[in-house]
């Protein structure tokens, strides 16, 4: 798998399902919207922060 490293500059929001089989998602993400009300200051890193928020 390649990576590709981004700047970010957009927060979105995605609704995901946590459920697995047999190690493979059964619901893909899915693109909720653009959070154009926060900025890419306001959310930590990926693997830093508080847990993700339900809701």
């Amino acid at each position: 798998m390649d990576v590709t490293l981004v700047c970010p500059e957009l927060v979105a929001e995605f609704s995901a399902d946590r459920v697995v089989d047999l190690g493979v998602f059964r619901h893909p993400l899915r693109f909720v919207r653009l959070r154009l009300d926060v900025s890419v200051d306001d959310v930590a890193s990926f693997g830093q922060g508080a847990a993700a928020a339900a809701g």
